[in-house]
């Protein structure tokens, strides 16, 4: 019993002592608006999308605005098959032709932004499902005449969401853009989230994803990197495959206004918290060079 008590006292101690090292950094982030995207493991299981919502939760419980940008490949994947869509790839892409942009809304503005929105009104939140096509959100151009219905961010309206700010709610958004034509485009999660930070001057824009960061030479993570480094790195290959539209955003946003950029590991539980409340913060955070 003795012992059951002493190691409670020792846990409530580490509890308390953790509190305490992260008040400068509930101070810095009040009233800050953080831009998370969510892709990968935290949305594929129940247990990891209850924890992001209660981390997304206590973040705007202490002062913070954030805002969940989200993807959805595997669930328009799994859709595609069930309905027989055959999809035609282009250089790897798929194409996305007016059928399939259709089931792509269905699935991220319907079931995966719902689930979403749940899991944080579960927790305790006041979250709002959103597309980028809300309001004329996110207004786009087509990417590739190639690939069909897929659109770049070429105009941002924030005002929404800095109404929804006033409310203390928070934004959950499909990326899905309006055309000028309004035709229906498909955004990658990735670029719907930097073009939504940019227009916001976020403080934070939170990459979360299936890989600890960005790693140099020997595969370590590094922790800090400026946007020149970032571009050396790629010029010389460290940066490479999937990592380069990531930093790619990650330079876009910087160049819009965001104060800095983090590529995560969603996989890690809490990471989110761990990078804005810690010291030494999770993966890699990107920042504009210093002023000379």
């Amino acid at each position: 019993m003795q012992k059951q008590d002493s190691m409670t006292a020792r846990d409530n101690a580490a509890i308390a002592r953790t509190l305490n090292e992260a008040l400068p950094y509930l101070t810095r982030y009040n009233d800050a608006i953080v831009v998370i995207k969510l892709g990968g493991h935290a949305m594929g299981s129940d247990e990891g999308m209850a924890s992001f919502a209660r981390d997304v939760v206590l973040m705007r419980t202490v002062g913070i605005n954030p805002v969940i940008v989200h993807g959805g490949g595997p669930m328009i994947n799994e859709l595609l098959a069930r309905l027989g869509v055959e999809s035609e790839f282009v250089r790897g892409k798929r194409v996305t032709d007016a059928e399939t942009v259709r089931v792509v809304e269905m699935v991220l503005a319907g079931e995966v932004n719902k689930r979403i929105v749940q899991a944080i009104n579960s927790a305790g939140g006041r979250a709002v499902g959103l597309s980028g096509k809300d309001a004329d959100m996110i207004v786009c151009t087509q990417t590739d005449p190639d690939l069909g219905f897929v659109g770049t961010p070429s105009e941002v309206d924030p005002r929404l969401l800095h109404s929804l700010f006033r409310d203390e709610m928070i934004p959950v958004i499909a990326p899905i853009g309006t055309g000028e034509n309004d035709e229906t485009f498909n955004i990658n999660g990735d670029t719907a989230a930097g073009a939504i930070a940019g227009a916001l001057r976020a403080d934070r824009l939170l990459l979360l994803t299936d890989v600890a960061g960005v790693k140099d030479g020997t595969g370590e993570v590094v922790t800090q990197l400026s946007a020149s480094q970032v571009r050396e790195m790629t010029a010389d290959g460290t940066i490479a495959g999937g990592m380069i539209p990531k930093t790619e955003t990650a330079l876009d946003a910087l160049a819009a206004g965001v104060r800095a950029v983090v590529i995560l590991d969603g996989r890690v539980p809490n990471a989110a918290l761990l990078e804005l409340f810690t010291s030494h913060g999770a993966g890699s955070l990107i920042r504009m060079d210093p002023a000379n």
